[in-house]
C-alpha cells in the first residue's frame, strides 16, 4: 500500500507539473495580447507607450515563457498561485469560487449520465435485436454525432425560450444576490445545464454496457438458467447485473474527464458561473495564471476521479486484489 500511495504521488505530482508547462507554452503561442484583451481597444488607443509597457512587465507579457513559468512554479510551491488579470483576484480564490459553482452541475451530470446510460445500456442489452434495443442504439448514435453546444442552444430555445419552463441561463436569478436565493431556485436554474450536460456522456455508457450486457445474455450460464424456465430480467437480476457493475464503474469514472470538458461549452451557452465559462474568459484574455490554475484543477478532479475507479476495482473484482499482491510479490 505504501509503494502504491507513493506511486501514484509521483504520478500526480508529475502529471500536474506536466500540464503546467504545457499551458504556459499553449498561452504563450497564442496571437492574443494580454494587455490589450484586458484592458479594452478604446483604452489601447489613448494609452501612451509608457503606460502599456508598464503594464506588460507587471503582467509578463514580454517576457519568455520559460522565465514567467519559472516565477510562478517558485511562487505556486509556496501556495501562491499568482493573480488574474481578468479577475483582479489571486488566481486560487476565483478557482475555488468556480469549482463552488461547478461542483453542484458536474456532480449531478455526472450521475444522471451514469443512471441513464446504464440503464439504457442494460434495457438495451437484454431486448437485443427487438425495437427498443433499436430505438436506444439510434438514440445514442444521434447523441454522439452531436456537438454539445448545439444541443445546449436547441435545449435553451425550446424549454427556457418557447416553453419557458426554466431561465434563459445564469445560476441564480437576474438582479439577486447569491446570498438570498434559495435551493430550490438554484436547482431550477441547474435544471437545464445539467441535463445538457449529462446527455452528452450518455451515449457512451450506454452503448458499451449494451455490448457487455449482450455478452452476459449470450453466456453459457445465461442460456442455462433460460433452460431452467428464467425470464430475462430474472436472469439478468441474478447473473447479469454482478458481472455488468465492474465495466459500469469503469465508464462511470473514465467519463468524469467528459463531463468536465463538455461543462466548458455548456456553461458558456448558459452563462452558467463555472469552470468552463471561467476557462473560456481566462484563454480569450491570455491569462496564463487563472488558466493554468484552471488546468490544475480539472486534472486534478479527473485524476481524483481514475484513481477512484482504480480502488474501487479492488472492491468490487477481489481477484484484481489477488494479481495486484501476486505481482508485488
Amino acid at each position: 500500500m505504501l509503494r502504491f500511495a507513493v506511486g501514484q504521488i509521483v504520478r500526480f505530482a508529475s502529471l500536474m507539473v506536466a500540464v503546467s508547462v504545457l499551458t504556459f507554452a499553449l498561452v504563450s503561442a497564442s496571437p492574443i495580447d494580454p494587455v490589450q484583451a484586458n484592458t479594452g481597444q478604446a483604452a489601447m488607443l489613448s494609452m501612451s507607450a509608457e503606460k502599456r509597457a508598464q503594464l506588460a512587465e507587471r503582467w509578463g507579457a514580454d517576457e519568455p515563457m520559460w522565465e514567467r513559468y519559472t516565477a510562478w512554479a517558485s511562487d505556486a510551491v509556496r501556495g501562491d498561485w499568482g493573480e488574474s488579470l481578468r479577475f483582479n483576484a489571486p488566481v486560487a480564490e476565483v478557482v475555488a469560487d468556480r469549482v463552488a459553482g461547478s461542483a453542484l452541475l458536474l456532480v449531478s451530470a455526472w450521475i444522471l449520465s451514469g443512471v441513464l446510460g446504464t440503464a439504457l445500456g442494460i434495457i438495451a442489452g437484454a431486448m437485443r435485436g427487438r425495437a427498443v434495443d433499436r430505438v436506444i442504439r439510434t438514440y445514442c448514435y444521434l447523441l454522439s454525432a452531436t456537438p454539445a453546444f448545439w444541443l445546449a442552444i436547441l435545449m435553451l430555445m425550446v424549454f427556457a425560450v418557447q416553453l419557458g419552463w426554466f431561465p434563459i441561463g445564469f445560476s441564480v436569478p437576474i438582479g439577486r444576490s447569491a446570498a438570498t436565493v434559495t435551493l430550490a431556485e438554484r436547482l431550477h436554474h441547474l435544471v437545464l445545464p445539467a441535463l445538457t450536460l449529462s446527455v452528452t456522456g450518455v451515449a457512451n455508457i450506454a452503448l458499451h454496457t449494451r455490448e457487455k450486457a449482450v455478452d452476459v445474455m449470450t453466456s453459457d450460464y445465461a442460456r442455462l438458467a433460460a433452460a431452467r424456465g428464467e425470464g430475462v430480467w430474472t436472469v439478468m437480476r441474478r447473473h447479469g447485473l454482478r458481472n455488468l457493475l465492474f465495466p459500469a464503474i469503469t465508464l462511470q469514472f473514465s467519463s468524469i474527464s467528459e463531463i468536465v470538458g463538455g461543462s466548458v461549452l455548456v456553461e458558456q451557452v448558459f452563462s452558467y458561473p463555472g469552470l468552463g465559462q471561467a476557462t473560456v474568459t481566462a484563454g480569450l484574455g491570455g491569462d496564463a495564471p487563472l488558466l493554468v490554475g484552471l488546468a490544475l484543477a480539472t486534472t486534478a478532479l479527473v485524476f481524483v476521479g481514475n484513481l477512484a475507479a482504480n480502488l474501487l476495482y479492488g472492491v468490487v473484482d477481489p481477484r484484481m486484489r489477488a494479481e495486484v499482491s501476486h505481482v508485488r510479490g
